[in-house]
């Protein structure tokens, strides 16, 4: 029997070394958000249409990467344990931002984001690490905690990646390295193994390893199809943060790495006030229903104040309009939670991670070839706001589909409640980090 007087200790060293990993990993992260897309200017001469297509394959590679290795990295840490494959992690993506800090070809560049891609596929590992480390009463607190190192990050990592990119554009990438790399030095001496061998499976298990394998569930329960179509739209309207914005506001608005950087933490703050701080209220005073309604209807109002902004202020008074979009999510997982049997809540947001993962492989080509055709030399810079309608748009379908999905659901199942807390507290870590990859972004499966 495992002695219950010692484990104590290692658990909280276990806590806080995997705060400080998914911390310095996620900064990482957020230091290159505000001058990848410059690196990749500059390869190209400056031009910014063929930038955004190429940025768009180089997001469609990390998001493809991120659905295919996510489940095998899961599948390799229960069949070797959690320990090496968040180590591994750890020092690839130090050596990864090393390749990207030094290649000076287009090429090279985007193997290293392939290769970002595939390591990075390791949040999910960290999630298993807490189940394992942490009482079952006591997990939704240690999830919170790990959602709170979301949030510390893509706050601050954008703000100081803009700054140091003003210096110089390899800069923010080199600071990436000494943090991974020191996180794997930290790990390697103080992070213990939390997967005993008699509980590991005995070999790796293709079966659990294959992306697909979650989406199957969604075929038991058709009555919940509607309102995953409507967070499937939402998921690719997402997309048009991360593939688009610091060369729209670049061509735009003429920002540079840092005021990008600044816009992007004041995202996060304004994220982390509406998801944190009044989501509960308004579905409270609404119901799970109708703030799902009212916020898509502010999302696709949002988005289509950011296409019609004539400069970078009126983008920033959009910005409380399309924060209210958080409150949406929520809701329709909510709503969702009381169609599915309760043993497989953590499939189905498995499923909704792996439609998030989807919209993250289509999504940028989509996105960053509209941009490239309207900043062309003669079309007129109003059109430059296309990529932001087109998400509205794609916010007002999954309105208009949610206002019939959830008419026809049987009125017993609209609670007057808020989400659960778990829901909640993934949705202040998606909201804290906008630019966040839907499939990095830790579950409480």
């Amino acid at each position: 029997m495992e002695n219950t007087a010692s484990p104590q200790p290692v658990r909280k060293a276990a806590l806080v070394f995997i705060f400080i990993t998914v911390l310095i990993d996620i900064l990482s992260f957020g230091l290159i958000i505000p001058v990848l897309p410059h690196l990749i200017q500059s390869f190209l001469g400056g031009d910014v249409s063929h930038a955004a297509v190429w940025y768009g394959f180089f997001s469609t590679a990390f998001f493809a990467m991120q659905f295919f290795f996510t489940p095998v990295q899961g599948a390799l840490s229960d069949w070797l344990g959690r320990r090496p494959v968040i180590l591994l992690s750890n020092l690839g993506l130090g050596l990864d931002f090393l390749l990207m800090a030094l290649v000076n070809t287009l090429p090279l560049l985007f193997i290293g984001r392939v290769i970002s891609g595939i390591t990075a596929a390791s949040f999910s590992t960290a999630n298993a690490y807490l189940a394992d480390v942490t009482p079952p009463q006591k997990r939704a607190q240690a999830f919170g905690m790990l959602g709170m190192a979301f949030g510390i990050g893509f706050v601050i990592a954008p703000a100081i990646g803009g700054f140091l990119g003003e210096i110089n554009l390899r800069m923010p990438f080199w600071v990436a390295v000494v943090l991974c790399l020191a996180n794997f030095t930290y790990g390697l001496f103080v992070l213990p193994e939390s997967l005993p061998k008699e509980k590991r499976t005995p070999h790796f298990d293709w079966a659990h390893a294959n992306p697909f394998g979650a989406l199957k569930l969604l075929q038991r329960y058709p009555q919940v199809l509607g309102l995953v179509g409507v967070l499937f739209l939402m998921a690719l309207a997402h997309m048009v943060y991360p593939t688009t914005f610091v060369l729209y506001a670049d061509y735009r608005f003429h920002w540079g790495p840092q005021m990008v950087g600044y816009t992007l933490a004041l995202v996060g703050i304004l994220a982390a006030i509406v998801q944190g701080g009044l989501i509960k209220k308004i579905v409270g005073a609404l119901g799970e229903r109708n703030a799902l309604l009212f916020g898509l209807a502010c999302g696709t109002a949002g988005f289509t104040l950011y296409g019609l902004a004539p400069t970078g202020y009126w983008f920033w008074l959009a910005m409380p309009v399309a924060s209210l979009w958080g409150i949406a999510q929520p809701a329709a997982q909510a709503i969702m939670t009381h169609h599915v049997d309760p043993r497989e809540q953590g499939r189905l947001q498995g499923a909704v991670a792996s439609l998030s993962s989807i919209a993250g492989i289509i999504a940028p080509s989509l996105f960053t070839r509209l941009f490239a055709a309207v900043a062309q030399p003669g079309v007129n810079e109003i059109w430059a706001g296309s990529t932001f309608w087109l998400a509205g748009l794609m916010v007002g379908a999954g309105l208009l589909l949610a206002w019939y999905a959830v008419s026809h659901l049987p009125a017993a199942v609209s609670a007057q409640s808020a989400p659960p807390e778990s829901i909640v507290t993934s949705e202040i870590i998606a909201g804290a980090a906008e630019l966040q990859p839907p499939a990095s972004r830790p579950s409480a499966d």
